[in-house]
Parts: structure tokens; sequence; C-alpha cells
């Protein structure tokens, strides 16, 4: 069975529940990173998808780049083999490199996401996983 965090922290979120259920893929929808954090604690996702908000300001001190620092750190403790879908607005796309650097990030999607963009991230991993198991 396959578990995606859904992170949605601001309407631009694409709701994709019909996507997910399609792909027979078990979503953990989660308001926000602390909520996030608290349900790495029990279960480990094989996918995560989340915004991308860059730290203007104090509110990171500069120790980090986004609202997703603290949550990779523990992710990529708790379940390295996630794969992380960040979602991230025209004007912020400029700074996901800086995530990058620090953290392995399966896709970048810059916003407004459509449902066919998710779809065939998911698909091709699901298939390179199937391609890769049929030659062992």
């Amino acid at each position: 069975m396959t578990t995606l965090f859904s992170i949605i922290e601001s309407p631009s979120h694409p709701r994709l529940d019909a996507l997910y259920q399609r792909l027979g893929i078990t979503q953990i929808k989660l308001p926000s990173q602390r909520k996030a954090l608290q349900a790495l604690k029990r279960s480990a996702p094989d996918w995560v998808v989340a915004e991308f908000f860059y730290g203007f300001g104090n509110n990171y001190a500069g120790a980090n780049v986004c609202n997703l620092d603290v949550f990779l750190a523990s992710l990529s403790k708790q379940a390295p083999d996630a794969r992380v879908i960040v979602l991230v607005s025209k004007e912020q796309a400029q700074y996901v490199p800086l995530l990058a650097e620090r953290f392995p990030l399966y896709a970048v999607l810059t916003l407004p996401v459509i449902e066919a963009e998710v779809d065939a991230i998911l698909r091709d991993a699901a298939m390179s996983v199937s391609e890769a198991a049929s030659q062992v």
C-alpha cells in the first residue's frame, strides 16, 4: 500500500483526492508542518506533496531556507526512501534550489498545478520501480 502525505498549508494546494484514489494511494491530509511531523512519528510515507514557502524575514533565523526544512530533515531519518514533490509559486521558484542543495527533491511543480502533472510523476515513478524489479 502506497502512502502519501499531503501537507496542505494554503488554498493553492491542489485537491487531488480522486487521483490518489484512482492510483490506489492512501492520502493522509495534514494542515501544517507541525501535524506532518507528528504523523511522521506514527508512519513513514512513500510520497510527500507539500508547498514551498521561502523564509523571508526572521521566521527561520537564517538557519532554514523555508517552511519544509525541519520536516525534510526528519523525513530523511524516518523515511529516507520517501519521494518529495514540492509545489511552489512562480515568485518563489528561484529559492527552491537552496532547498534542493540540502534535501533530495523528486519533483518541483510550479503553481497552479493540474492533476495531469502529478499523475505523470506518480505513474513514471511506479513504472521505474516495476522496470527495476523486472530486471532483478
